[in-house]
């Protein structure tokens, strides 16, 4: 093993969003990320110099530590895993992973496909980016990507977007009738819609009825599923 991983950190929990939630896994939290999103709940990760490389076989010490028999779950997440520099790291990671039986998902930007990192793994989780995020993506490029990942990749992915209001699930449809128009077919896949619920914020429940009124108005297309940790432990703990 001679590749690197930036970490920020890496923990046992329970996973608390989108299509997987409630499987409890190791989080493997890699530091650095240039996206940006303004509604990020996990901004301590996005500089790439507070945190110094480790060699992914050290790593792998401290997950065999959290492992336990019946659980051989590994999420990556950041940050950003797909960042070009953590590419290696991860890639080298995934493949120790899965040669010890771990399934692994990772938590993607949405910003890009890396194929030799997605034909490894088992599950990925993709964003779709609304307005609220203010990343200025647009909705083709994005639908584009998505197309991609149901042609090359049925099966063994989600996508997951924030919505924040009107505004955010107006966009989120769009692509979603986007999508479906460009692959000429009904979508078959896990569409999660979560309600922002920023740090520092009281629970937003009227946020969550309207984001819960707005789907089934447009025909119950998406799942809405809100952070079940941050229901728990509030919206600014960590590691949970």
């Amino acid at each position: 093993m001679t590749a690197n991983l930036y970490l920020n950190s890496i923990y046992r929990a329970t996973e608390g969003e989108g299509a997987l939630i409630g499987r409890p896994q190791i989080f493997v939290r890699v530091q650095g990320c240039a996206i940006g999103c303004a509604n990020c709940d996990s901004k301590d990760t996005w500089n790439f110099e507070v945190s110094p490389s480790c060699h992914v076989a050290d790593a792998l010490v401290q997950i065999l530590a959290l492992s336990h028999p019946k659980l051989r779950r590994v999420s990556i997440t950041g940050g950003d895993p797909l960042h070009p520099k953590h590419v290696p790291g991860v890639l080298e990671l995934a493949r120790e992973l899965k040669s010890r039986k771990f399934f692994i998902s990772l938590e993607a930007s949405g910003t890009r496909i890396v194929h030799e990192i997605f034909d490894l793994i088992d599950f990925i989780n993709f964003d779709f980016k609304p307005p609220s995020t203010k990343t200025e993506r647009t909705l083709e490029n994005q639908a584009k990507l998505i197309v991609e990942l149901a042609q090359q990749y049925p099966g063994k992915f989600q996508i997951k977007s924030v919505a924040q209001d009107e505004r955010d699930f107006a966009t989120v449809l769009k692509c979603h009738e986007l999508v479906e128009e460009k692959l000429g077919a009904a979508i078959n896949f896990d569409w999660c819609l979560t309600p922002v619920y920023n740090p520092g914020e009281a629970f937003p429940l009227e946020r969550f009825k309207l984001i819960l009124q707005l789907n089934e108005n447009a025909g119950g297309v998406f799942r809405v599923i809100g952070q079940q940790h941050k229901w728990v432990y509030g919206p600014n703990e960590k590691e949970v």
